[in-house]
């Protein structure tokens, strides 16, 4: 483990973080970041979404300091700073997701050997939230957990979704599962995209925020999915839908807006998962911590009562 590159001139961290290198059990190197470890009353295992990095969650961070948490966040594998697969590197790609669980072994395994504060809860944004559930099935010490648009269901076009199945299968056995995906873009929509009409944020200041970051330091982008990332994707879905509810307290925040993530899997989930909330966020789109201030603020505030109730 040695000391890794933490860009807070874009994150808006709260104070001095600090980011380290982690190398998961298969060897690849990832990212993490801790903010605020310092008298803290526990820590936040906070797990980005696809495309993400730490430093986009500086703010959210900030928040969490405020209310006396430190933040711990990673760049997955594939995306960040953290080692990509491809020679194409603004692809995203794993040929499974249970690469990401050994992420996630190494995240948890650094938060102990560092002794990050204790008592440790979840919190996930959309592909994050996929990670962040499987990892709850295999019984990770948090006391709670709490959702931003889990991605448990992925949009697709209309009657698409057989055929994205086939085509994502086919590649796998042709040895093509590492091409972009059709019609996904080469570079993040925050750099290419106008902010009018976009599915993430209907905040023009954290738009700003993100382009800001992605212009600053290109190196964090990333680009559309490889057809064996959604593949991989699919099948997790699919695989955790047919699973029980992990017994932990939970919160799950969606905007009215979504047009990322599948609604249905995620009342499905709730529905399910005793003692767990849903909260419908009026006017959001995808990124709930990306959102106006009202918003984002109440999610966190909703987010730290779940905290502190399971303390």
């Amino acid at each position: 483990m040695s000391d890794a590159p933490l860009y807070g001139d874009v994150a808006e961290g709260p104070g001095e973080g600090r980011a380290v290198w982690l190398t998961a059990a298969d060897g690849v190197r990832i990212r993490a970041a801790v903010w605020n470890a310092a008298g803290a009353r526990g820590t936040v295992i906070l797990l980005p979404g696809r495309t993400e990095y730490i430093e986009k969650y500086g703010r959210t961070a900030a928040s969490l300091a405020a209310a006396g948490y430190a933040t711990l966040s990673v760049d997955w594998r594939g995306q960040g700073l953290a080692d990509r697969p491809l020679r194409d590197a603004s692809v995203g790609h794993v040929g499974d997701f249970a690469e990401y669980q050994a992420d996630m072994t190494a995240l948890l395994a650094f938060a102990a050997s560092a002794g990050l504060p204790q008592p440790w809860y979840l919190m996930a944004h959309s592909m994050g939230g996929c990670i962040g559930l499987r990892s709850l099935m295999r019984g990770i010490p948090v006391r709670a957990a709490v959702f931003s648009s889990p991605m448990w269901g992925i949009v697709l076009p209309k009657g698409a979704g057989p055929l994205v199945r086939v085509a994502t299968t086919a590649a796998r056995w042709v040895g093509l599962d590492h091409l972009r995906m059709p019609t996904t873009p080469k570079r993040t929509l925050v750099i290419d995209a106008p902010f009018a009409g976009n599915d993430l944020t209907t905040d023009a200041g954290m738009w700003d925020y993100m382009r800001a970051q992605a212009m600053a330091h290109p190196d964090l982008t990333l680009g559309g999915p490889s057809l064996g990332w959604m593949r991989a994707a699919l099948r997790e879905c699919a695989a955790l839908a047919g699973l029980p509810s992990p017994p932990y307290p939970m919160l799950c925040g969606l905007g009215r807006l979504e047009r990322i993530v599948e609604v249905q899997p995620i009342q499905d989930r709730v529905a399910r998962w005793p003692g767990a909330r849903l909260d419908l966020y009026d006017g959001a789109e995808h990124e709930v911590l990306m959102e106006r201030p009202a918003l984002r603020d109440a999610f966190v505030t909703r987010a730290v009562a779940l905290f502190e109730a399971n303390r």
